[in-house]
């Protein structure tokens, strides 16, 4: 079969000119692992290459939940680590709001058309005391950074780094009950620094 190779060994990149990254080795390092900073939301973090030897007493070492308290180990060892969390997609309403209050109605028409025009109205854009418009989502960013329809840039950046302080694991001991949350306020933030209300 075109394009398959039949390499004795699984993961190995020959070709790629790379010498191993162990001290005094002198082979090639067609073996790809962890190195000192791993994946976060920066990016997917470094890699170490190593020759065969070598990699295998990588592996032998390597320990994925240094660093991790008890109940961080059993929570990642869960068939369904990661899955837990919710996107707006995702969501079991999907981000659509709760039935009408039927009994708040005489007719079930105006039930219907009361929950349309709130939505209308979620979907217009805001103005602000500047005049600049705020869309339906930049909106919803400055709710979950916790800021005002009128903040400006400067609150925008303060409120921010005092969020990530707050939340990251590399602020608070290692703390890893945030991420969440701290996946949300970066999104928002990366939305609202390129709006125009903040330009």
């Amino acid at each position: 079969m075109e394009g398959v190779t039949n390499d004795r060994f699984h993961g190995r990149n020959a070709g790629i000119g790379r010498s191993c990254d162990a001290p005094g080795c002198a082979d090639a390092g067609e073996f790809r692992a962890p190195g000192p900073r791993g994946s976060c939301f920066d990016g997917p973090g470094d890699y170490r290459w190593y020759c065969l030897d070598h990699v295998r007493a990588f592996n032998a070492g390597y320990n994925w939940f240094a660093g991790m308290s008890p109940d961080e180990i059993l929570a990642a060892q869960h068939p369904v680590h990661g899955w837990d969390r919710q996107t707006r997609a995702f969501s079991p309403t999907a981000g659509i709001d709760a039935a009408p209050r039927w009994a708040d109605f005489a007719d079930p028409l105006e039930a219907i058309n009361a929950r349309a025009r709130a939505r209308a109205a979620d979907m217009k854009p805001a103005q602000r005391d500047d005049g600049r418009l705020v869309t339906p989502d930049e909106r919803r960013a400055l709710s979950t950074l916790g800021l005002p329809l009128d903040a400006d840039r400067r609150a925008l950046r303060m409120r921010y780094t005092d969020l990530v302080r707050t939340l990251h694991p590399d602020r608070n001991g290692g703390d890893r009950s945030h991420e969440a949350r701290l996946q949300l306020v970066i999104e928002a933030y990366q939305l609202l620094r390129k709006a125009a209300a903040f330009a």
